[in-house]
């Protein structure tokens, strides 16, 4: 993957920062089609373009027809961050999500996620009954707002950004830029 290939070629860290890409969906879920219901999008053109940029990344990527509120998903990550080893998390969500379309805002399935990437699930679990790193997730998204991110992923390395998949090389010229300042 591009993020590991520039950790071992320019010993760059990456620190996660969560964003409220659609915070007001509900807790049932909303249709992608309702989502999207006015905006002159063709939702099936849009999975279509976003499987083929995966699929150039090697990456795997599902059909879905919901999304889900990511919120809670965004502080049992904030947490697993915290764990030995608990940086899986971020990619078995976004397989979770992306890949087998399954209901991130649920806490059992958080949970289920959790344990199969070796995490502890009374941990997990405990995190989000207590809501432990909600008021870290909160500063991730003071924080994403300030860095004026619009959308995911955003890649911030020093004070350049981009918005979006991108290319290894498009990332590596960020890092070599934010290098020579």
């Amino acid at each position: 993957m591009r993020i590991e290939r520039l950790k071992a070629e320019h010993n760059v860290t990456v620190e996660w920062v969560h964003f409220p890409l659609h915070p007001d969906t509900p807790a049932e879920g909303r249709a992608l089609a309702d989502l999207f219901a006015g905006r002159g999008v063709d939702v099936r053109a849009m999975q279509a373009q976003m499987k083929a940029r995966m699929a150039a990344e090697g990456l795997p990527y599902g059909e879905r027809a919901m999304t889900y509120n990511s919120r809670l998903a965004q502080e049992l990550g904030k947490w697993a961050d915290t764990q030995p080893g608990g940086e899986a998390i971020h990619d078995a969500l976004f397989r979770a999500y992306f890949v087998e379309a399954r209901d991130i805002s649920q806490p059992a399935v958080l949970v289920d996620i959790a344990q199969r990437v070796g995490l502890s699930a009374d941990g997990a679990r405990e995190v989000l009954e207590k809501r432990t790193f909600k008021d870290a997730v909160e500063a991730d998204w003071k924080l994403s707002r300030r860095y004026g991110v619009t959308g995911v992923p955003t890649f911030v390395v020093g004070r350049y950004g981009a918005v979006g998949a991108q290319p290894y090389e498009a990332l590596e010229q960020l890092v070599r830029k934010a290098a020579s300042d």
